[in-house]
Order: structure tokens, then C-alpha cells, then sequence
């Protein structure tokens, strides 16, 4: 799988990738093992640091389903919100700009 435009700037970590998948799909929430197999990171590697992503409010505890807790990127952090407008500067940086022909 091709890594995204951000991930080509800022680096291939598994706190980076993890943060990368939420971005592109923020409006969803996941349960740890579907966050591990989409963002590509280890579960027990994304266990490491997943509870300082919570403590730090980075993410979210929505729900549980069946045994499984649903997370999602908290929105309304400060922290999340520039980490969003990073994001996104970054990768609008990096896309090509496509000429418009009339």
C-alpha cells in the first residue's frame, strides 16, 4: 500500500500512521484491532502507545460494541484541531497542482 503525502514528509512511524488513518477517516469510530489492521501497525506495537493517545485526549472512547471499545479522533482538542490543519497544509503542499484547461 502506497503511503500518503504526509506520511512521505513527516515520516513512516506507527504513532504517525495511526494519527494519518484518523484524519483521512475521522467521522468513523474504531475498535483497536480495526485500528491496527487499517493504519497498518502491529496491535501489540499500537497497545505501546495508545493509552497516552487517550490520556492525552487525542482520542476518544465512543462506545463498546460487544467486547470491543470504539474509538475516534477527538475533534474538539486544541491539539488534534492544528495536528488537522497540519495535515491537510501538508499534503495540499505536496499535491501536484493540476492546470485547469478550458
Amino acid at each position: 500500500m502506497k503511503q500518503s503525502l504526509f506520511l512521505k514528509a513527516y515520516g513512516n512511524s506507527p504513532v504517525l500512521r495511526v494519527l494519518d488513518f484518523f484524519v483521512t477517516f475521522q467521522e468513523y469510530d474504531y475498535s483497536m484491532k480495526d485500528i491496527a489492521k487499517n493504519s497498518r501497525v502491529g496491535y501489540t506495537t499500537l497497545k505501546l502507545f495508545w493509552k497516552s493517545l487517550v490520556d492525552r485526549k487525542i482520542m476518544s472512547h465512543t462506545r463498546v460494541v460487544g467486547k470491543a471499545k470504539m474509538y475516534k479522533l477527538n475533534t474538539t482538542n486544541p491539539e488534534v484541531k492544528e495536528f488537522i490543519k497540519l495535515y491537510w497544509l501538508v499534503v495540499d503542499k505536496a499535491t501536484p497542482k493540476l492546470k485547469v484547461s478550458a
